[in-house]
């Protein structure tokens, strides 16, 4: 952390802490964290709301040689469950609401629960841990991520990745000690995190927000005087459909876009909405953290363009002979430099699909991210993307996984068969919809199907529309056909 000492750090709703007090309190809550969990590389594992213990657990846990693990507050209880036993956390910090939802048999026997409240009072009265001294290479967090197929994957994230992905955002985005960052994101997700770390590597000010509407981003705003606004599309489409006061806009000085694509319609009204401010489209892998900007100067005459490479990161067009593509001609984004995390908790093979040697025109070598993304570099260096290779969908800025859903409906018992796909919405990006057929003896599967799904699967991952079929369509190879069933539904 580089701010001067007594500037503001974060703001929280009772007080205000200094970059001092941020220091300060850092140092007695790893002290605390090393008295709970002594063994250096455990895993300790947040799930909470935005507040003093998530913003502080990120730097905390690494300076007393742990191991984060910020779970999304709005998972339920058996993604949480899945987490803290894949991730082998030996604690949970969580508010009591959350923590009452999890049965027996969710929380790993080696895991110690605390409440929010109780850790506060308990890390206040610690003496502080000095700074660490670890191996930048250690590993410092574990970010959790649905992959396209199966369970949520774990991204190990290095002490180097999160020093140096905060050094090349506040450097690109020319944040400085006079800039206030409204954090709408969630602090989970590696975008989110970003707000924290980079705004108080240029020593600026950090107000957490859990907005009910987007109202209550335009109060916050104006309220704090905001600089720096960090979200994702669909929350994009809804501020601009506000009225903002000309005086509250123009307190914005720039505008970050990650976790999907902006439409050139958004783009138009953004930029009429916020003359003043600086929109800066970017493209992001958890894998990789972030991998792409498009200059600001540039987003007017070129709004679908992803940009180019962020400082540390070294992006090629790889096309399917293992070569660096000719300008214009589609290939695979492949990710190189030292922003690359460190692969998949425990899941060698999945990290052998997605990290591998880097191509033979990188001036790092070592270890890439191939991100199954087809994109196309232009004559000026710009790139667009094409299209993705895997199934994911991607709905209000969160990545999920199709068989994450369909596992869930054919668990209720009454489905037999289920496929969730992202259809085009203009809200959300994509919206899930779910075909599925019902299981033989199952009456009341339709009336009961979305209030189970309701109970096992978190809000954005919930079904827009579920289409139900006395048969799905088989494709040539005897599997479902999905894309026949995308035609249909996008027809």
């Amino acid at each position: 952390m580089m701010g001067e000492g007594a500037a503001p750090a974060l703001v929280l709703r009772d007080r205000t802490l200094s970059h001092n007090d941020l220091r300060e309190s850092v140092g007695r809550l790893a002290a605390w964290l090393t008295q709970q969990v002594p063994e250096p590389g455990a895993r300790i594992a947040s799930w909470a709301a935005k507040g003093e213990l998530t913003c502080l657990l990120p730097l905390a846990a690494a300076r007393a040689g742990l191991v984060h693990v910020p779970i999304n507050p709005l998972l339920k209880r058996a993604q949480v469950a899945y987490i803290l036993s894949d991730s082998g956390s030996r604690l949970l910090v969580g508010t009591p609401a959350r923590l009452a939802t999890l049965e027996e048999g969710d929380i790993p026997l080696q895991c110690i629960v605390k409440s929010e409240s109780e850790t506060i009072v308990e890390y206040g009265k610690c003496s502080g841990l000095p700074e660490s001294e670890a191996d930048p290479q250690e590993l410092a967090a574990i970010l959790y991520t649905s992959g396209s197929t199966g369970r949520p994957k774990g991204v190990m994230l290095s002490h180097a990745n999160m020093w140096l992905g905060a050094e090349s955002v506040a450097s690109y985005l020319a944040l400085t000690s006079q800039d206030v960052t409204l954090a709408v994101l969630p602090l989970s997700f590696d975008y989110g995190q970003s707000q924290l770390l980079s705004t108080w590597f240029a020593g600026g000010c950090v107000v957490p927000l859990d907005y009910l509407t987007p109202r209550d981003v335009v109060k916050a705003v104006e309220k704090h005087d905001v600089t720096t606004l960090a979200a994702v599309p669909p929350l994009w489409v809804q501020l601009a459909e506000l009225d903002w006061p000309k005086e509250t806009s123009a307190r914005l000085k720039r505008l970050t876009n990650s976790g999907g694509a902006l439409t050139v319609d958004l783009v138009r009204r953004l930029r009429a909405l916020f003359p003043q401010a600086r929109l800066f489209p970017m493209y992001g892998l958890t894998e990789a953290f972030r991998s792409t900007f498009l200059d600001p100067s540039l987003v007017d005459s070129h709004p679908t363009s992803m940009g180019t490479a962020i400082p540390h990161a070294e992006i090629l067009v790889i096309g399917d002979d293992g070569a660096v593509t000719d300008d214009g001609e589609e290939g695979e984004l492949v990710h190189c430099g030292p922003l690359v995390a460190q692969g998949y908790w425990q899941d060698p093979e999945r990290t052998a699909e997605r990290y591998k040697p880097a191509p033979a025109a990188s001036r790092y070598g070592g270890v890439a991210v191939w991100s199954g993304d087809r994109v196309r570099r232009e004559a000026d260096g710009l790139l667009y993307f094409v299209g993705r290779r895997d199934a994911m969908i991607k709905s209000a800025g969160n990545r999920i996984s199709p068989q994450e859903i369909e596992d869930a409906a054919i668990s209720t018992g009454l489905v037999a068969e289920a496929v969730a796909l992202g259809i085009p919405d203009d809200r959300l990006g994509h919206a899930v919809h779910l075909v599925v057929r019902a299981a033989p003896g199952a009456s009341d599967a339709i009336e009961e199907l979305p209030r189970k799904l309701m109970q096992e699967l978190p809000n954005f991952m919930q079904p827009k529309q579920i289409h139900w079929r006395h048969a799905l369509p088989i494709s040539p190879n005897g599997k479902i056909d999905r894309t026949g069933l995308y035609a249909e539904l996008t027809a």
